[in-house]
């Protein structure tokens, strides 16, 4: 018998499971999959020797998540940290380009230079205290005052209707909606103002990582950390029910609340197996790699240096797209979010071709092929683009569900980012991830702070479990220990 169960293996179970062995107590991690990694899993499709990340590949919080920080991933692992962290694509050869200096993104867009610095400056100038912040729990806001009304201030400012009133031009707008648009929903909305807004002030402090060997490596440092001190990690075995794991004091489960209710049944009282039944899953993503003879080659040369690429035109443009999507259809010209990581890895294609890694946003579901919208999209702003495409292959939204069943309809942020679900995921509750039943934590996405590689589910999760099933405070994480 083992102190601790954690079902699932993803950056959340990976990092519970490291906290759980680190203080000391028996862990056993069961992955359904035959390797470990959830959303930081990278394997070989199309061709050997080409190595493409199944969900996540760039990484904003690899170095700014408060569990990555204590854990010294920085130190266990390469991170490559492209100058300029992303870029915005405009018809015409122009683009928007947001390197790490913030003054030199500015000096970049022209006459909306000024207004681009004053809403983006003040956080800047709080990135820590800002992403401690939205990574804890809402109610301990207070701890940060300064930081949390200058972030209330600049979401306001791009969440609502008003949200073109400082602009002027398209480029620094169009830079804004790009990240914006990471979590799949309308736009203008607080919960997309407020996402792209923490993506985009770690674009602009710590840049976006690209990990050396792909997002695998991320999970493979937690794995060696895990067994380092006395845990185990099964894969191969799914858990079909809570009573395989209950004899563990504590069981962690980094699941969706559809498979959580599949796992407990009857035994979750009914008021809380109807809040979670009334949890909504997102819309999804329909991801494209492609094999290319060469760099994509992009009408602006500045494009080939950032590690990630936002297309889908002006702002305006964007939110269409992405509203197209809420209703349930298949924009002609949707957003497009794309990495070429084998331009900062060279372990990741053989000498002389590169890997292209894209996906647009689709409804929840979706089983369309969306290969030539994406290929025209990029061929839009990269004339070309077709000449170097060498093979690509296509994972549908229904095929992300059959690949993981914690990304219900294709959602791979594990639930919507909807203004209420981002204060109460997956349920009301001041420790959302203790459930009813004793001893057992969700510590998923689904759950606060949401989405994103950061660990911070499973952070808060385990926390939570030391101190009330072990009467113990959080360990030591660091490289060193």
């Amino acid at each position: 018998m083992t102190d601790v169960s954690v079902v699932g293996s993803g950056p959340n179970g990976l990092a519970a499971a490291v906290i759980m062995a680190r203080a000391g107590l028996s862990v056993r991690v069961f992955e359904a999959a035959a390797t470990a990694g959830g959303g930081t899993r990278t394997k070989e499709l199309l061709e050997p020797g080409y190595r493409y990340d199944v969900c996540s590949a760039v990484h904003p919080m690899a170095l700014a998540s408060p569990f990555f920080r204590r854990f010294g991933l920085a130190e266990r692992i390469t991170l490559t940290v492209p100058e300029i962290s992303y870029a915005h694509p405009l018809d015409g050869g122009d683009a928007g380009l947001a390197y790490r200096d913030l003054e030199r993104t500015v000096q970049g867009l022209g006459p909306d230079g000024p207004a681009f610095h004053a809403l983006m400056s003040p956080l800047v100038r709080r990135s820590e205290d800002i992403t401690e912040l939205l990574m804890s729990p809402l109610i301990r806001g207070y701890r940060k005052p300064a930081a949390a009304l200058a972030f209330g201030r600049a979401a306001l400012d791009q969440g609502t209707p008003l949200w073109n009133r400082r602009f002027s031009t398209d480029k620094a707008p169009a830079l804004l909606t790009g990240v914006a648009a990471h979590p799949v929903g309308t736009m203008p909305s607080l919960p997309s103002a407020g996402g792209g807004l923490l993506l985009s002030l770690l674009a602009h402090t710590v840049g976006w990582p690209v990990p050396e060997g792909g997002s695998q490596a991320i999970a493979d440092a937690m794995v060696r950390d895990l067994q380092a001190h006395g845990g185990e990690l099964v894969t191969g075995h799914r858990v079909a029910s809570l009573e395989e794991v209950r004899s563990s004091k504590t069981v962690l489960l980094d699941v969706s609340p559809a498979t959580l209710l599949d796992l407990a049944g009857p035994r979750l009282p009914e008021s809380y197996r109807k809040a979670l039944e009334r949890f909504r899953y997102g819309n999804a993503a329909c991801k494209v790699d492609f094999i290319l003879s060469g760099p994509v080659p992009w009408a602006n040369n500045e494009v080939n240096r950032a590690g990630t690429v936002h297309l889908g035109g002006r702002r305006a443009e964007l939110a269409a797209a992405e509203a197209q999507v809420a209703a349930g259809r298949h924009p002609e010209k949707p957003y497009v979010l794309l990495s070429q990581p084998s331009s900062f890895d060279a372990t990741r294609a053989p000498a002389g071709r590169h890997i292209l890694w894209t996906y647009c946003h689709v409804p929840a579901g979706s089983t369309v092929d969306m290969t030539e919208a994406v290929t025209a999209q990029i061929e839009r702003f990269a004339p070309g683009f077709r000449d170097v495409v060498v093979r690509s292959q296509v994972t549908t939204a229904a095929d992300l569900e059959r690949y993981n069943e914690n990304y219900v309809g294709g959602d791979f942020g594990g639930g919507a980012v909807s203004l209420w679900q981002m204060a109460a995921r997956p349920v009301p509750a001041l420790n959302s991830w203790q459930t009813p039943l004793p001893g057992v934590y969700l510590c998923s996405a689904s759950t606060l702070p949401g989405p994103g590689v950061h660990g911070m589910g499973g952070f808060h999760a385990a926390g939570l479990a030391l101190r009330r099933d072990h009467g113990l405070g959080m360990p030591e994480l660091g490289a060193g220990n």
